[in-house]
């Protein structure tokens, strides 16, 4: 479980976060939705350790990160894994080898473990086929599960995931989005994913936290979204005639 204690940060005289209050849970999906310049990606930078917030607490599992030691951050950050936007593959790697980079630089097991490790990672997102591959040789959606791969390849307590589905198309974003759910629930992980995409708000949404205007406007899961009365979240929600619709079909409005 990761907890976000009054935090604040600011740019010299700038207040991009202001007051951020939130729980994140293990075995869930958890959601930073809001408008570009609403502060969730500088919300996320703090709280995997990027930036450093003004003030307030970070805790990963009642450890406070934000008063923590160098050698103390570092070893935490053993702990976390990321899936970038881009899915950020080394392109002279192969698959296998992307995989195998974080266990290659932080594990002590031996290369047969290690090798057995990732192959494991791969074969858990139905990549195993496609090891010996140069990430220009497969489709952005089989890179975004190989970065996926990765981040777990270390076997992490704590996911954190910005615009994963990013540049891909509705169906290869649902089959992500499914991906990292279940990963989560198996591995009962602490997941934060930054994102835009109504869908996962939708699909897997379990605490979804609206970011507006570095503040936490709204707070709650997908089962309660369409009912919501905060002007701020509707608009931006249903902004689309998609969601629009479904919001009337569900209010009866």
């Amino acid at each position: 479980m990761i907890e976000v204690k009054s935090l604040y940060k600011s740019f010299e005289d700038k207040a991009v976060l202001k007051d951020i209050n939130a729980v994140f849970e293990n075995g869930k999906t958890n959601l930073i939705i809001g408008q570009s310049g609403s502060g969730k990606t500088v919300l996320m930078k703090c709280i995997v350790g990027l930036l450093n917030p003004t003030q307030g607490a970070i805790l990963y599992d009642n450890r406070d990160y934000t008063t923590m030691g160098k050698k103390e951050r570092k070893t935490l950050r053993r702990e976390m894994g990321m899936i970038f936007q881009s899915a950020a593959l080394f392109d002279s790697m192969t698959v296998l080898e992307n995989v195998m980079f974080p266990l290659d630089m932080f594990s002590n097991d031996t290369y047969h473990d290690r090798l057995k490790r990732a192959r494991f990672c791969l074969d858990r997102v139905n990549l195993i086929e496609a090891q010996n591959k140069l990430p220009g040789e497969i489709s952005g959606g089989m890179q975004k599960r190989v970065a996926i791969a990765r981040a777990i390849a270390l076997n992490p307590q704590y996911l954190f995931c910005d615009e994963p589905n990013s540049g891909l198309d509705p169906k290869t974003s649902l089959i992500i989005d499914e991906l990292i759910h279940d990963i989560t629930l198996e591995y009962n992980m602490t997941t934060i994913i930054n994102t835009h995409d109504m869908n996962s708000v939708m699909g897997i949404g379990e605490n979804i936290l609206f970011i507006y205007e570095g503040r936490k406007e709204w707070e709650g899961d997908k089962t309660q979204i369409m009912g919501a009365t905060n002007e701020r979240l509707n608009s931006f929600i249903f902004a689309s005639d998609l969601f629009r619709k479904m919001k009337e079909a569900n209010t009866g409005k």
